[in-house]
């Protein structure tokens, strides 16, 4: 048996590969969670140097470095440490494309629900308790600082899409919903480059509050405004368009044609329902759409990925007549619009 384990070519690098990747990982976070290169980017220092103004010890803390080094996040000279182009790019703090409100969201309230992976699997039911009780979103809006962290996510997410989308013809339309738009960063960059647009965010109430700051932020129009309320207990506001982005993998299939439903009562005649997700179908979807689907098992109440044709599907059942739509520069969603004829 050990001659046979000696003389295969088959390793077991691919399995440790995936431990350590968690390992690499606690680094990364905990890097972005002691500010390691905002410091770094106000001045190189060496591993004592920098422990010191971080309070942190030695030896850990090289050990600590020189792994931040192997994953190409720093780099090191004559025992200086100092940013690569990526982390100077993406993680030093108050930078506009900063991954560390996303990097927090991740670790506070993505990763230990994956810890339940294993329950969900057997359950069918999501390992977070804010999902089993109802709407994740209401218990994460209640943490000020988890809030920051969602917001800061999602609008470096949605920047690059809201830009492909701001590139489609919205000739046809006055006004458009964007149904669980958070603070608004996704309806600015669509009603900036098209002016002749009203845009209503439609979220939670909590987040009124971080739409007034960010609209003041960016120096939004006074075309763009807030209306507060729960998509599966109010009506959603009448306009054009209405807007669906990352919001139906978060629910049940039930759940989705339910708000699918409501939209065609709130969309005029002649307009159309905008819907993108990742909806990665068949039988081998790409990795990315796998985890963000068990993702979406762990966390949300019945939520995951689905494929285009299940999309046009429930908008048919709803009542509207579907389309997939070729959008340039949308990265890893797909478009699908469905049309209301008058």
């Amino acid at each position: 048996m050990v001659n046979q384990l000696l003389e295969s070519s088959v390793s077991p690098g691919p399995i440790m590969g995936v431990v350590v990747g968690y390992w690499q990982a606690r680094i990364l976070l905990t890097a972005v969670e002691s500010d390691v290169f905002t410091e770094l980017s106000a001045s190189p220092a060496t591993a004592e140097e920098l422990g010191k103004r971080l309070g942190l010890t030695m030896p850990a803390t090289g050990d600590f470095l020189v792994g931040l080094v192997h994953l190409g996040l720093l780099e090191m000279t004559d025992d200086m440490f100092t940013n690569t182009a990526v982390s100077e790019r993406f993680l030093v703090r108050g930078r506009a494309e900063y991954l560390g409100g996303y990097l927090r969201f991740c670790d506070k309230e993505l990763n230990p629900a994956w810890d339940g992976l294993s329950t969900t699997l057997r359950t069918g039911r999501p390992h977070n308790p804010a999902a089993i009780e109802g709407n994740p979103y209401d218990t994460l809006y209640r943490d000020a600082e988890a809030t920051e962290a969602f917001l800061n996510s999602m609008d470096l997410l949605n920047t690059p899409v809201a830009l492909g989308m701001s590139r489609l013809d919205w000739s046809p339309y006055t006004s458009f919903v964007d149904v669980g738009g958070a603070r608004g960063n996704f309806a600015h960059h669509v009603v900036a480059r098209n002016p002749h647009l009203t845009s209503t965010v439609f979220d939670l109430p909590p987040l009124e509050r971080e739409f007034i700051r960010h609209m003041a932020k960016l120096g939004a129009p006074s075309s763009l405004s807030f209306q507060g309320g729960d998509f599966f207990k109010d009506k959603l506001p009448e306009a054009d368009v209405l807007v669906f982005g990352h919001v139906l993998h978060n629910w049940g299939g039930e759940d989705r044609v339910r708000l699918l439903r409501n939209a065609y009562e709130a969309v005029r005649p002649g307009g159309a329902v905008f819907v993108y997700d990742p909806m990665a179908g068949g039988d081998k979807p790409p990795m990315n759409a796998v985890l963000a689907s068990l993702a979406m098992h762990v966390w949300s109440r019945g939520g995951h990925e689905y494929s285009v044709a299940e999309c046009h599907g429930w908008l048919k059942e709803a009542g509207f007549r579907p389309e997939t739509v070729e959008v340039a520069d949308l990265h890893d969603d797909v478009l699908v619009v469905g049309h209301k004829d008058r």
